[in-house]
């Protein structure tokens, strides 16, 4: 089934299918763009970018993708758009879309992405809000079929917050087939209502799917491991109760060495180093973080092409 027009809010509304044909373009893009090829598959067309949330990443890798397939991106802050005073969101949404082929929005609240979606008749990208990172997500599991050559079977360790990165690796892990096992402390566990349905789709992709309060448990016999940060764009406030409730959830040697081997460790930055990861984790032969920086690149074009592209 074709992506073309649709949205892309949550992995969870993708099918196996749709994640392929994701992995092989963005493959397809990456070494065209190593070899110098250029590869214009949405000339002509623009891209809203609307930011309620900064970002070193996801506006580079949108802006600098949508420049690269030939088309045009261009940067909303909240408060330069009448958004930020008041105006309703299928109000912006209408407007928008008369204007421009697609928008990719990065903020607070996953129902105003979903209302954006509603009203806007083109594609709407969620680029991160409170609930979901799927741009995120897709992103590190191409970096893992990068890495390890297959996903199915593979184990993934997440450990720390139950933030929306946990809930769009469930998500993503999910349908793919790969075993997750989330370790959290008790207060800081992940949606039930994303377990759920990831728990749907891994009944239907054979993946396994552990909710765990130890993380020495969740990397046993990982091939990968992945941190976050322990207190998110908003959150900076509850920082020292955090800190305290996820001290131990620390990504260091020692916990890596309880994996795998060959494990890799994954955060989709930015890092606090020596928080939530050890610098001498995040600098390993191990890490393959800045990977996963460069692959936002080559996915989200994929993502834009296959959904606003011809």
């Amino acid at each position: 089934m074709s992506l073309r027009g649709k949205d892309l809010l949550s992995v969870h509304d993708l099918s196996l299918a749709d994640i392929e044909d994701i992995f092989a373009l963005a493959k397809q893009l990456k070494t065209e763009r190593k070899q110098g090829i250029e590869h214009h598959l949405l000339k002509g067309k623009t891209l809203g970018m609307i930011f309620q949330k900064s970002s070193t990443r996801t506006r580079v890798s949108f802006e600098v993708g949508m420049w690269q397939l030939g088309g045009m991106a261009l940067f909303l802050n909240s408060n330069d758009l009448q958004i930020g005073r008041g105006e309703p969101v299928k109000d912006t949404a209408r407007v928008l879309a008369r204007y421009l082929d697609g928008i990719m929005i990065r903020t607070y609240s996953h129902a105003e992405v979903k209302e954006l979606a509603e009203y806007a008749n083109i594609p709407v990208i969620n680029g991160l809000t409170d609930l979901m990172h799927p741009c995120q997500a897709l992103t590190d599991l191409y970096t893992v079929l990068e890495c390890k050559g297959e996903l199915k079977g593979r184990k993934m360790a997440y450990i720390g917050d139950g933030n929306n990165m946990a809930n769009s690796l469930l998500h993503t892990c999910a349908k793919v087939g790969m075993h997750i096992s989330v370790a959290t402390p008790h207060e800081y566990k992940v949606n039930e209502d994303i377990v759920k349905e990831a728990k749907a789709d891994a009944a239907q992709s054979g993946s396994v799917i552990e909710l765990v309060n130890d993380p020495y448990l969740a990397v046993k016999d990982a091939d990968v491991i992945y941190t976050d940060v322990w207190a998110s764009m908003g959150e900076k406030s509850k920082w020292q109760v955090r800190w305290q409730a996820l001290a131990r959830f620390q990504v260091n040697s020692e916990l890596v060495s309880a994996a795998k081997s060959d494990a890799v460790v994954m955060h989709c930055l930015p890092a606090h180093r020596d928080e939530e990861i050890t610098a001498e984790v995040m600098e390993s032969a191990q890490s393959i973080v800045f990977d996963q920086a460069e692959n936002r690149l080559h996915v989200q074009k994929a993502i834009m092409a296959l959904l606003m592209g011809a």
